[in-house]
């Protein structure tokens, strides 16, 4: 284990035998930290965190903060974090909060860019991008291999639905559904993400029945309900399309159009 020695950590945590705390960096109690994981200076831990193995925490990056949330009165609630994951310079990383399940959670893989911030209650997936400044309210829902642009702001209670993109400094208060392109005051629809598709080796004829299904029920004048059934009978054999259809069904925010 390589701590240094100005680095505060305190007794009642675990950390895994190869782990490595930079100078001046202050783990609270009640902490746990997986093997391989890297913890440079001046980065501040707090109780009730989970880290996983081999990730990487950047300089002044704040992990596991009380929520921003006026209803929070001190209970214990978490924040979990998984494998591999890059978290940059200045980044929050809030807990959760009793009304929102207790858990903020973060898959694997993830890059999380410089000044973000992730609110309580929020949960990400895997592979998941958020560039610099990007801004995540409470109780957000972001899928696997979603990008999230700088500067971009999410409100409460909207879900990123898998391999969607959202272009940086948006403003996003309506649900992105799957696959999709979205950017703009506020958030409007621009196709698919045919970049990120292309990037993730779906084949030719998937991203086809995307298109079409994104002409559909975004562009036909359908009611979405219409628009859906429509789609369904259509090209319900695409697995990528029946994720969409279920995504548009279990949507009660409301749907970016």
């Amino acid at each position: 284990m390589s701590i240094h020695a100005t680095a505060i950590i305190h007794r009642d945590s675990e950390l895994a035998s190869d782990v490595s705390v930079g100078p001046y960096s202050i783990i609270e109690s009640e902490v746990e930290i997986g093997s391989g994981t890297k913890i440079g200076p001046h980065v501040v831990i707090k109780p009730y965190t989970t880290i996983g193995n081999g990730c990487r925490i950047y300089q002044f990056a704040s992990i596991g903060e009380i929520p921003q949330d006026l209803k929070f009165k001190g209970e214990k609630s978490y924040l979990v974090i998984g494998n591999n994951n890059q978290i940059r310079e200045y980044v929050t990383l809030n807990r959760g909060t009793e009304g929102g399940g207790g858990v903020t959670r973060i898959g694997n893989n993830n890059l999380i860019m410089a000044y973000a911030h992730v609110a309580h209650d929020c949960s990400i997936g895997n592979h998941a991008i958020l560039a610099n400044a990007a801004t995540l309210a409470g109780h957000i829902t972001v899928e696997d291999y979603a990008f999230i642009g700088g500067l971009v702001a999410i409100h409460q209670f909207v879900r990123v639905g898998e391999h969607a993109y959202i272009g940086g400094k948006s403003a996003v208060t309506l649900d992105i559904p799957p696959f999709m392109l979205a950017s703009g005051d506020r958030a409007a629809l621009h196709g698919l993400n045919i970049t990120g598709l292309s990037r993730r080796g779906f084949p030719e004829e998937t991203v086809q029945a995307l298109k079409k299904a994104y002409r559909i029920l975004f562009r036909s004048g359908l009611r979405l309900a219409e628009a859906v059934d429509k789609v369904r009978e259509e090209l319900s054999g695409v697995p990528e399309i029946l994720r969409l259809i279920d995504f548009l069904n279990t949507s009660e925010r409301g749907i970016t159009r």
